[in-house]
Parts: C-alpha cells; structure tokens; sequence
C-alpha cells in the first residue's frame, strides 16, 4: 500500500465524517430511540415501565389496518397523478413549443413556495363560503350553492391529495425531464426516417428509455408521499371523520396530540417498516424490465 494511497484515504475519511455524523446523531440514534420508547408505557408520567410489546398489540387491536390502507390509497393516488402530470410537463418542456420558456418559470413556483404557505392558499381556495373553486362552480351552473370541499370525507380525502400532487409535480416533472434530455437524438431521427409517427416513438422509445428514471422517481416521490404530514395537517388534520387520518397523522395525534409517547414511538416505527415495504416493492418493480430496453 503505498503512501499517496493512504494519504488518499485519510482525505476520504475525513470528507466523509461530517456525513457520517450526521447519519449517526440525526438519523440513527433517533431511530434506536424511538424503537426503545416503543416498548414502554411512556407519556407525561416521569416514571415509565417497559411493558413489551403491549403497545404494538394495542395498535393492531386498534384501526390500524383501517388507517393504513386509507394511507395507501391516498399515496397512490397521490404518487400517480404526480407522475403521471410530471410526465406530461416534462414532455412539454422538453418539445419544441412557443412559451416554453415561460411554462418553466410558472412549473418552479409549486416547489419553492413553502408547503405551509401553499396548503393556506389551498384552504382558501376549498372555502365555500368565498373561496375561488366552489365560486367558479357555482357560475359555471355545476353547484347550486356553496360546497365546502374539506368539510365532507371523500371531498377532503381528494381534495388534501390534490393540494399534495399540486407541490410535488414540479420536482417530478424536472427530474424526468432531465431524464429526457438524456435520450439520444439518433433514435429519434432513424425512427423518424423510417416513418414511425410520434406516438410509435413515444410508445417504443421514449417510455422504455424513461423507465428507470420514473420508477426511481416513483420510489422518491412514493417515499415523500406516504409521510406527508403538513398538507393534511394545516387542511384537514386528518378529518372529517377521519376520512384524511394518515400513518403519520395518527402517529402524530396519538403520542404528540394525546401525550402516549410509547404507543405513539410504535405507530412510527410501523410507519418506518410501511416505508421499507414500499421501497423494496418498488426496487423489485424496477428490475423486472431491464433499463434502457428499446422494444421494436
């Protein structure tokens, strides 16, 4: 081993110890933490006993079930709207269209704006009294009176969803769109020389080229979804009726909102193991076609 070799890999350590830190402090002994607090009885009383895994009985006695399956619908709605648009922003930005540059500008504001900001603004718009959506409805001859989108269970299950697909398509719509970009130009032009009509080329080009960048994209945005707390908690806080109850808002209303810190720490490490299922499912999904497969 020589000495640039080791002087190299000094370098490396050290570069990589911040990282390494943070993962440790931040990341890591919270977790253990957590699954620690999992298995006591802890809440506001100083003294908590370790009572096994009681809390974990009590949350599937509960309606866990119920409320892991409302969070999977409302994250696969959720996920495939916002691939689905990201897709079809990032072919627009990608083609060769007047006012291309200004859709680049309007895609941005979605992603920069604080979430907490948009979902107020959101709130507003789903106001029936003076909000913009039921008041358009209501000119347009589609609603005979004010409707308040957040104040009935499947409104406000669609209506949280569509404010989260809202700030999370640009970030979407610009990774695929640099994984566009990144198709060659050739395949295109033999296609094209050979008479296959844009949606031959999308079909058999584009789409297979693009799958390895929408299915990492569905496993990011996937990820970000199923933990979405602020959208539901500033419109709904996870009524009416429950109807927008998500892991992490039961999770929340239970050891944050009820002070059951033990039962509340068994509620998150579920959701950490949904999020691990989630990901592998996906991972799994990913290598079932190969990358790049053009398929005649």
């Amino acid at each position: 081993m020589s000495r640039s070799y080791r002087r190299d890999r000094r370098l490396a350590l050290l570069l990589m110890a911040p990282a390494v830190f943070y993962l440790l402090a931040l990341v890591l002994w919270p977790l253990i933490n957590t699954v620690i607090l999992s298995f006591t009885n802890a809440s506001l009383r100083q003294n908590y006993q370790w009572i096994g895994w009681q809390n974990y009985r009590t949350l599937l006695n509960d309606d866990f079930f119920s409320v892991l399956l409302r969070t999977l619908l409302w994250t696969l709605f959720a996920v495939a709207m916002k691939l689905l648009f990201g897709l079809i922003g990032a072919l627009l930005l990608n083609a060769s269209l007047a006012g291309k540059k200004l859709f680049r500008l309007l895609i941005i504001p979605p992603w920069v704006i604080p979430v907490a900001i948009s979902m107020f603004i959101w709130s507003w718009l789903y106001n029936g009294q003076f909000g913009a959506i039921s008041g358009l409805l209501q000119r347009s001859g589609l609603l005979e009176g004010p409707f308040e989108f957040l104040a009935f269970p499947n409104s406000a299950f669609f209506a949280s969803a569509i404010a989260d697909i809202w700030v999370g398509i640009p970030m979407v719509a610009l990774f695929l769109l640099a994984a566009l970009q990144g198709i060659p130009g050739d395949l295109y032009e033999a296609a094209w020389v050979d008479g296959a009509g844009r949606g031959y080329r999308l079909r058999r080009i584009t789409l297979p080229l693009m799958w390895p960048a929408v299915a990492s994209m569905g496993v990011l945005s996937s990820l970000f979804t199923l933990n979405a707390f602020d959208a539901i908690w500033i419109l709904t806080r996870g009524g009416p009726l429950d109807a927008t109850n998500t892991l992490i808002i039961d999770a929340y209303r239970t050891g944050i909102g009820s002070f059951r810190f033990g039962l509340g720490a068994a509620k998150s490490v579920m959701i950490a193991v949904v999020t691990l299922l989630f990901a592998f499912g996906y991972f799994a999904l990913l290598r079932t076609r190969q990358p790049g497969e053009v398929r005649p």
